[in-house]
């Protein structure tokens, strides 16, 4: 069974800057994507960053150049490190983790609040 665990999630200022975690109970090479999404309240759930496993990279345009999205095939973890936070950052965060073999399959973590807020 896939696990994904989030961490670093909290409040911060407008401007700040916050990074998250998430930590897979296996290899993040194993997926074909690895990324982060974002749900706010009474929105639906939106793709924010993705890393395939051959290191492409595709960020949605509300956060290009503020975000950025890398993964650590050692310690099988992948972050998204956020500068320039905005109020309209705030969100639960989830990491996914996607294989495309066959048929798509997605495997969610349990998501992190990050809050953009003075």
């Amino acid at each position: 069974q896939v696990q994904l665990v989030e961490s670093g999630g909290g409040l911060v200022q407008p401007g700040g800057s916050l990074r998250i975690s998430c930590a897979a109970s296996q290899s993040v090479l194993s997926f074909n994507y690895m990324g982060w999404y974002r749900q706010a309240p009474g929105k639906e759930r939106e793709l924010v960053a993705q890393i395939s496993n051959g290191d492409s990279t595709n960020y949605a345009d509300s956060v290009k150049g503020r975000f950025s999205i890398s993964r650590d095939n050692a310690k099988n973890t992948v972050d998204l490190q956020m500068n320039s936070l905005k109020p309209e950052d705030t969100a639960v965060y989830y990491c996914n983790a996607m294989s495309t073999w066959r048929t798509r399959t997605d495997y969610w973590g349990q998501g992190t609040q990050v809050t953009v807020s003075s």
